[in-house]
């Protein structure tokens, strides 16, 4: 097992926060739109700096769809800011109608995502919005890692020509990927190649499935761990290529196990490639109030969770 180590975490939502500051640099269309949630979102060094390339939309989050919508006809780069929980389901309706049906060139970027929201509860931890945005057609939806990848992707969507659903969280994550990283939209990232079982993780829980990694070495079995920072488009021949070689997998996610990146997977493998599965993702309920370590464990997306579900799938394959 490759060894990962982190002198530092922080949290992905301020990754999100450097890259939209350093894509203000380096294009003047980039703008940004925030429904009130400025600091949430990291959004004070763009506004300092570009204060006339900034909109402040109010608790408006359905008219901030709209108004990000109209600013790409004058060939702006918006990029809109909420809660992932009201970048989605509250307003779904604009999204689809507004943005992805006329396809236009609007981030929609999505902070506090996922359980590890923490003490918000579940009116705030949406669980669904993976699946939401990866059935509009040509949506581009990503997930990334840590604070160096999730910067890398806010970099990369700029330059990126079509809607993209870029979603990070809030809690303070090790960061453990390379600081100079380029992000290609699409291309998965091999954490570590094994030959037992392919784990397939995205957003915060590719630490975790590291984490598993080491526990599931000592136990003799070799993972091969791959980040799908990508949901949509995903990178098919990655996953081939791996499931080939080790004949089952775990997906790893912190959403509901209905819609999301396991999901995605499965169509794939059952028309191309049919292998055993195992999910390590929310068993289709709402989230609750507490910490994020707590929450994990209580939904089964730990460390822990991961290896039993890998000596599962193992077992089936036999």
């Amino acid at each position: 097992m490759k060894k990962y180590t982190y002198t530092e975490k922080k949290d992905t939502r301020s990754g999100f926060g450097v890259g939209l500051h350093e894509a203000g640099k380096k294009n003047e269309n980039v703008v940004a739109l925030c429904a009130d949630l400025v600091g949430s979102l990291k959004m004070e060094d763009f506004i300092e700096d570009f204060p006339e390339r900034f909109f402040q939309m109010g608790i408006a989050e359905a008219n901030m769809m709209g108004v990000a919508a109209g600013l790409t006809i004058g060939g702006k780069i918006p990029f809109t800011g909420t809660f992932a929980n009201f970048s989605t389901g509250r307003v779904y309706d604009q999204i689809r109608q507004s943005i992805a049906y006329s396809n236009k060139n609007v981030k929609i970027c999505a902070s506090h995502a996922g359980l590890t929201l923490g003490e918000d509860g579940a009116t705030h931890q949406i669980l669904e919005d993976i699946g939401l945005m990866k059935m509009l057609p040509g949506m581009v939806v990503i997930n990334p890692c840590d604070y160096n990848q999730t910067k890398a992707a806010t970099l990369a969507i700029a330059e990126y020509e079509g809607p993209v659903y870029l979603r990070f969280g809030r809690p303070k994550w090790p960061v453990f990927t390379d600081p100079d990283q380029k992000f290609e939209i699409g291309k998965a990232w091999m954490v570590n190649e094994g030959k037992d079982v392919t784990i397939i993780a995205t957003g915060h829980l590719v630490w975790k499935a590291i984490e598993a990694g080491e526990k599931l070495a000592e136990l003799g079995i070799d993972a091969e761990i791959i980040n799908i920072h990508t949901i949509k488009p995903l990178d098919d021949a990655a996953i081939l290529k791996s499931v080939k070689k080790t004949g089952c997998v775990v997906t790893c996610e912190e959403h509901n196990k209905f819609g999301g990146l396991g999901e995605s997977v499965a169509r794939l493998l059952v028309t191309e490639l049919p292998a055993p599965q195992e999910f390590v993702a929310v068993d289709d309920s709402f989230g609750e109030s507490g910490t994020a370590d707590q929450l994990m464990a209580k939904y089964h997306l730990d460390s822990v969770d991961i290896v039993k579900a890998v000596q599962k799938v193992i077992e089936r394959k036999k």
